[in-house]
């Protein structure tokens, strides 16, 4: 007869929990410590150019350099965070050591000339490669190297924003669209955790984010709902502007990276060219907002990430400017992360949209900031929680609507290839054969379609030509 007070399973859980703890904590700290000093170095780098502007003019000279860099000794690394997605999918601890000081090298000479680029790529690839060389020294194979690799995501992310939650949440849901791999839970948070602890302990800190009161909205539907309905309808109609900003931002990465390809026959043109489009925009606009990071600001009146959570902090088009400035740097083989300018891109859209719909300007701000994002990661839940980390729990409604909506309205879009649709967004949707985002792409890449017609069309007219002749 079965015990019916036995604790064996508990104490399997316990020895589950002691063993990933002592497995993580020192990968945590290596991460942290790591991320830490990335982004120590990556401030001064910012700050040095703000300096001395007329660093930005050897950009296309710098994206040389990062091209040879890894044609010479970071080939095996080229891939980046989607080498470390396959990898985890593939149970395989398949990542190169030097990734990590190849990727942080590179992202600091990205924005020490002006690449317009983020962070995050970055702190995931260190977390990655730091955390898969731990798992071959502890000889981690299968479902535990998976695990760990997950773990090094969580570390790498919740310690470069200073958000462990988001961080755990992000690496398990990330992989997948539609599912989240529930058993990398306690191994992920606890890295999270540990990281962006150590990142405290070096004293490195992180921009504070802050909404406004929001005062209290009397109308017809006041009597029968706890929160704002005409809000609420307001927040719905800016989140799907906020998924097509992130459609926007996707297609437009793959579909540079991919025409660079096709018109330049030599790779090393493709960074040379990108860093000369970079110097003519900014000559173009006449100022230096859309280059780097857009958390500091390089002048007064900048327009900024934090500039934007107030009326009058950015331009009717920043956004705009800010897709196109990042989707040129990263899709002509620049180095760093999407994340940061995704934020940028979503604060400076909902200060317009806050304009256009008189609403609240740093709560819709906040919204788009972390909105853009779900929508170019697919990763909602994990944007709701970073709102609940970077704002405070308040308005946590309002962010998991922003988000989901954001998400839904992104498409089966994103800036991860190698993300894989485990549930499509659309049930019934003609995505269900397709195994992850690069099927979608390669199948229904717009511009990609029209380059084959024209070939096509080309190809048939030499031919029916030479056959008049």
């Amino acid at each position: 007869m079965n015990n019916p007070f036995s604790f064996k399973e508990h104490i399997a859980i316990f020895k589950h929990l002691s063993r990933w703890t002592i497995l993580v904590f020192p990968v945590a700290v290596v991460i942290g410590s790591m991320v830490a000093f990335f982004l120590w170095l990556l401030s001064a780098a910012i700050h040095f150019r703000f300096n001395h502007e007329w660093l930005l003019f050897l950009l296309p000279v710098a994206g040389l350099l990062i091209h040879f860099i890894y044609q010479s000794v970071g080939k095996s690394s080229e891939k980046g965070n989607n080498l470390i997605t396959e990898q985890i999918h593939e149970a395989g601890g398949g990542i190169p050591k030097r990734m990590a000081p190849i990727i942080l090298i590179t992202t600091v000479i990205t924005h020490l000339f002006g690449g317009s680029a983020g962070r995050e790529g970055t702190a995931v690839q260190i977390g990655g490669s730091i955390a898969a060389m731990f798992g071959r020294w502890f000889k981690l194979t299968g479902a535990d190297m998976r695990i760990i690799l997950i773990a090094g995501v969580a570390a790498g992310f919740g310690a470069v924003f200073g958000t462990p939650v988001t961080g755990a949440v992000f690496a398990m849901e990330v992989l997948t669209i539609g599912k989240i791999q529930y058993h990398a839970l306690l191994p992920a948070l606890i890295a999270a955790f540990i990281g962006d602890l150590t990142v405290k302990v070096w004293r490195v800190t992180h921009v504070q984010y802050h909404i406004d009161p929001i005062a209290a909205n009397v109308n017809l539907f006041t009597g029968f709902f706890h929160f704002d309905m005409l809000l609420l309808g307001k927040v719905i109609i800016s989140s799907a502007a906020f998924g097509l900003a992130s459609f926007l931002f996707a297609r437009m990465v793959h579909e540079i990276k991919s025409l660079c390809l096709k018109l330049f026959k030599y790779k090393w043109i493709i960074p040379v060219f990108g860093g000369l489009v970079i110097i003519g925009l900014t000559l173009l606009i006449g100022k230096p907002d859309y280059l780097s990071l857009g958390v500091d600001a390089e002048h007064p009146g900048a327009v900024t990430i934090p500039s934007a959570f107030a009326a009058g902090g950015a331009d009717t088009w920043s956004w705009l400017w800010k897709t196109i400035y990042t989707t040129v740097t990263l899709g002509t083989g620049f180095k760093g992360g999407e994340v940061t300018p995704l934020f940028y891109i979503g604060a400076t859209l909902g200060n317009t949209l806050s304009t256009l719909l008189n609403a609240p300007v740093s709560l819709f701000a906040a919204l788009g900031f972390i909105a853009v994002f779900s929508g170019a990661t697919n990763t909602p839940l994990a944007c709701t929680f970073m709102g609940v980390e970077l704002f405070g729990g308040e308005h946590v409604l309002l962010f998991a609507v922003a988000c989901f909506t954001a998400y839904i309205f992104s498409g089966h879009s994103g800036i991860y290839s190698a993300q894989r649709i485990g549930v499509p967004k659309i049930l019934g949707d003609d995505y269900t054969d397709e195994a992850s985002l690069a099927d979608a792409i390669k199948r229904r890449g717009y511009l990609h379609q029209k380059l084959r017609r024209y070939r096509f069309l080309s190809k048939q007219q030499d031919y029916d030509g030479g056959g008049n002749s």
